[in-house]
């Protein structure tokens, strides 16, 4: 399984309009495009645990992670034009962004991630 992950912080100056833009084409494209496996956003919990928080770099409130079945179906999101206006949308919305992908395994393949 390959797993997208995003991490993005908005401006602060968004408006109302541009964050419900967003909103709308996050929603086009992972309802839109048939490629997505899974999909889970979310806005991040701050535990307020010392020293937990404190160790990261940066503060990223959002998070979106797109789960695929192969490379081919990441690549057909990757080049599908929803995806394509909602990163131009985006990247124009947000003060920060992160963007990974990651070959997946469960507890079984543990051993072979650092071979």
């Amino acid at each position: 399984m390959i797993s997208h992950v995003v991490l993005f912080r908005p401006k602060i100056t968004l408006s109302a309009p541009q964050r419900h833009a967003l909103i709308a084409a996050l929603h086009n494209a992972v309802t839109g495009i048939q490629s997505i496996r899974r999909t889970v956003i979310g806005k991040r919990v701050l535990l307020n645990r010392p020293g937990y928080e404190s160790m990261m770099a940066e503060n990223f409130e959002y998070s979106a992670i797109l789960e695929f079945d192969s490379e081919a179906d990441l690549r057909a999101y990757l080049d599908h034009p929803a995806h394509n206006e909602l990163g131009q949308l985006l990247f124009a919305s947000a003060e920060a962004v992160l963007a990974y992908d990651f070959n997946c395994v469960g507890a079984d393949g543990l051993k072979d991630l650092l071979a």
